[in-house]
């Protein structure tokens, strides 16, 4: 069992972290936010990313990606969460690429696997249709419609949604079970509108009015999405909690540096012992988050059968430290940790957003829970 990165892991991460740090300082995000950008991300940065090979990475090769695992996906996804990037990497390259690749459907797969490993499309995944995450509960309905389909629902919370140029449906379509439809974005009966999300990331409300699908808009077996789209969902969860990770740390790393520089008393205020205390169990408990994160990726890429409950731990141990960490930095900076001018709150508002997004940490410990048995 390797939870350490490999050497050719460690090359991906730190090039990674390299680019977005000179390309997507936190500094864009204001940006995108301040102009109210249209798009909510730049499309122009999400080009070199596929230049990269970060919209590829869990592309099959014959389809123009990498190939490669969730452990590169998971360092990726670390690094966009220690600068705040706005990207379709979430959306696209892991649920996306992972939900078209597991349905089976080969004439989509040739159609839009290559297109997102280029970075030339964006595909979102529809699937809470409440507050919060609940995947079994789906009211959105598909109908007969000779050998087509009829679609009828709302979905929240869907990201990047209004920018997407093609929508992965989750529709109830039976009593007993829940199935997947590619659905153009464009189609006659699809309302889409952009919600304002307080960390300036992309997501949108869309409504399905009547909406008429053809008979290969079936992604895998029908009624059958709850068990083949589950590993999926899993595999968002893990690259949100490596987002969590990155954010966590780098709010960390602020902070500390803040606490060597300003001083009060004629004395740097790290010197004080109680914040040392504080920074201390700070650094413990983002260390236990990225152990567990490291163990559940490892479980992911093994198709070990505790995968579903690792991935449960480490999303709500995330949540848990990357919480911790922006709260503790807004404290320990004092008065300026609450201004906009200062990033801080950038970081805190990321993090409250990613805690929610595939499920909180009530959730995670209440699906293990289930997974134990209990």
């Amino acid at each position: 069992m390797a939870l350490l990165p490999n050497p050719e892991q460690t090359m991906l991460r730190d090039s990674a972290r390299a680019f977005l740090s000179g390309q997507s300082p936190v500094a864009q995000l204001r940006g995108l936010r301040d102009s109210h950008d249209a798009d909510g991300y730049s499309r122009a940065l999400w080009r070199s990313c596929a230049e990269m090979g970060f919209a590829g990475v869990l592309v099959a090769e014959q389809h123009g990606g990498l190939g490669l695992g969730l452990h590169e996906a998971a360092a990726i996804a670390e690094q966009l969460g220690h600068t705040l990037t706005a990207s379709p990497f979430l959306s696209s390259a892991v649920l996306g690429a992972q939900l078209l690749a597991a349905s089976g459907h080969a004439g989509l797969q040739d159609q839009w696997l290559p297109r997102i490993a280029a970075g030339q499309a964006v595909t979102a995944l529809a699937l809470d249709e409440h507050a919060q995450h609940r995947p079994q509960a789906i009211a959105t309905t598909t109908s007969a419609d000779g050998s087509g389909h009829i679609l009828d629902g709302q979905k929240c919370f869907v990201v990047d949604g209004h920018v997407a140029d093609l929508l992965l449906v989750v529709a109830r379509t039976s009593a007993q079970g829940c199935s997947v439809f590619a659905v153009d974005p464009q189609a006659p009966g699809v309302r889409i509108e952009r919600t304002a999300m307080a960390d300036a990331h992309n997501a949108a409300r869309i409504e399905f009015s009547a909406v008429h699908l053809g008979a290969d808009a079936l992604l895998g077996e029908r009624d059958q999405a709850t068990t083949w789209l589950a590993p999926v969902l899993d595999a968002g969860r893990l690259c949100v909690a490596a987002m969590l990770q990155g954010a966590g740390d780098e709010a960390f790393s602020r902070t500390t540096d803040y606490l060597k520089q300003r001083q009060q008393f004629g004395r740097t205020i790290g010197e004080f012992q109680a914040l040392q205390h504080r920074a201390a169990q700070l650094y413990v408990e983002l260390e236990l988050s990225r152990a567990a994160l490291a163990r559940a990726v490892e479980a992911f890429d093994s198709q070990a059968a505790t995968a579903p409950s690792l991935t449960a731990i480490a999303k709500a141990k995330a949540c848990a430290s990357a919480g911790l960490s922006v709260q503790e930095g807004v404290q320990m900076h004092g008065g300026i940790g609450m201004t906009d001018a200062f990033e801080m709150g950038f970081f805190m508002k990321r993090v409250r957003v990613l805690q929610a997004l595939l499920g909180d940490a009530g959730f995670h410990e209440s699906r293990l829970a289930s997974l134990s048995g209990y």
